[in-house]
């Protein structure tokens, strides 16, 4: 017995050395970093479908409302995160290149663009919140916009704080701190879902509740994540005063990598937008099964979400050292590993799903079409899913963010988009035909991506 583990030990480590090891990083740093990753992904994603759940208790028109709003602030967080991700690739870089220095500089640089991006996003959204809900969902019911217009004030509130939490922990993600990410996570995702407990489910307070508990619960965990940096981290050496001068050349390749993403994400998300309009004109019971189904789609995606984060910081690191063979050899290893997850999680969740879906409390009515969804994307995800996402984020880490914009940008709104409306509203499709066009569009952003791996292009560019 003994002897058997010891060669199962043994052949394990040669796997993992033949994949995840080369010159500039070994096994064990690269599943340092991807496993709090994955912790703080699924922890995230496991609050959020509990949260979900909660607000499902205060009616259908509550969780449209929230979902509604919702796809809103995915469309401008992701502007927060797509410019905290230009400063994790030129941390990432900068540290693979050894100089502790421009570390500092950059991770400054990093948090004071993102923090006055959203601050000034959140005075234009507040002031014109009534028209930016009625040019969206002018259809909705009017119980669904009142709930509505009060989460979109509360998310509005909140969007600098967590602005300044995503670019705090984008920066350590690029010097590889990813154990006080998780820790960061926790305080501010745990305190989010037990406010919620106590103002949802305790004193029924409904969507005003989760209203309170967001901006409680960023508050919380930009305090947090400002006093690790200043006080306990000893890599970046982060000073406050540094976030008030300006440093026009680091912010330029913050920026390089940061607005053509922001401007990938709107008009990504412009279109999830878009897709939800239409979605809208299906009924209320439509836009609760997208709502509940995307949830749980989130959930299948956790694997795959967790190493397109982590790829950004050992392709980063490793084009840094300019070590393009090592850059090649990861990106592949950690495709590979997506696929398995993806594979193991999806048989894990299929057959959990009558459990799971009871903590949405649906219409009986519904489950039938969130189980074909769900069925759908889980026959997908294995095959197309990795190439789609975590591909363009390796391409983004070293340099390439141009062109997996533009592609993106294509094929959303070539595909998904205009797919997605003759399929669901002309074709009298519905939902299923909308989330037909979207897996189709994974499959055609994966074929261009690992077309652009094939050449030498995206490689070839110089960000430090």
């Amino acid at each position: 017995m003994q002897g058997m583990r010891s060669r199962l030990q043994t052949r394990s480590v040669a796997i993992l050395n033949n994949y995840f090891t080369g010159s500039s990083m070994n096994y064990k740093q690269i599943f340092a970093i991807i496993v709090p990753i994955f912790v703080d992904t699924s922890l995230i994603v496991i609050m959020a479908i509990m949260n979900t759940a909660m607000v499902s208790s205060s009616g259908v028109a509550a969780v449209s409302a929230v979902s509604m709003v919702d796809s809103i602030n995915l469309f401008l967080i992701n502007l927060f995160v797509a410019v905290a991700t230009g400063g994790t690739v030129i941390v990432a870089q900068y540290r693979g290149s050894g100089n502790n220095e421009m570390v500092s500089r950059a991770a400054s640089q990093a948090i004071s663009a993102v923090a006055f991006i959203s601050i000034f996003i959140c005075v234009a959204i507040i002031i014109f919140h009534t028209s930016t809900l009625n040019m969206l969902f002018g259809d909705a019911d009017e119980e669904v916009m009142h709930n509505a217009r009060i989460f979109l004030i509360g998310s509005c509130i909140s969007y600098p704080f967590i602005a300044i939490f995503q670019a705090v922990t984008g920066v350590l993600r690029g010097v590889a701190e990813t154990k006080a990410c998780l820790m960061l996570s926790l305080i501010m995702n745990a305190s989010y879902f037990l406010l919620n407990l106590l103002l949802i489910k305790i004193f029924d307070m409904g969507v005003m509740g989760l209203s309170i508990s967001v901006i409680t619960a960023r508050v919380l965990g930009m305090a947090a994540a400002l006093y690790y940096l200043i006080r306990y981290n000893q890599t970046i050496r982060f000073k406050l005063r540094e976030m008030l001068k300006l440093h026009a050349s680091v912010l330029r390749k913050i920026m390089y990598i940061g607005i053509p993403f922001a401007a990938e994400q709107m008009f990504f998300n412009g279109g999830k937008l878009i897709t939800q309009t239409f979605i809208v004109q299906l009924g209320t019971l439509a836009v609760t099964v997208n709502a509940i189904s995307g949830s749980l789609s989130m959930l299948f995606q956790v694997g795959g979400s967790s190493i397109s984060v982590a790829i950004v910081t050992v392709v980063g690191q490793c084009m840094g050292r300019r070590n393009i063979e090592d850059a090649r050899k990861f990106i592949k290893s950690l495709l590979g590993l997506s696929t398995v997850v993806f594979v193991v999680i999806t048989v894990i969740l299929l057959l959990l799903f009558p459990l799971i879906v009871k903590l949405y409390a649906p219409p009986d009515e519904i489950v039938p079409t969130i189980f074909a969804l769900i069925l759908l994307t889980s026959i997908a995800q294995p095959i197309v899913w990795s190439i789609s996402f975590i591909m363009p984020s390796a391409l983004r880490a070293a340099g390439d963010s141009k062109f997996t914009s533009i592609a993106s940008l294509l094929s959303m709104w070539l595909f998904r988009i205009v797919l997605g409306y003759i399929l669901g509203i002309t074709l009298h499709f519905g939902i299923i035909g909308v989330w037909v066009a979207m897996v189709l569009e994974w499959g055609v952003r994966g074929i261009i991506f690992w077309l652009r791996f094939k050449g030498d292009k995206w490689y070839r560019h110089k960000l430090i």
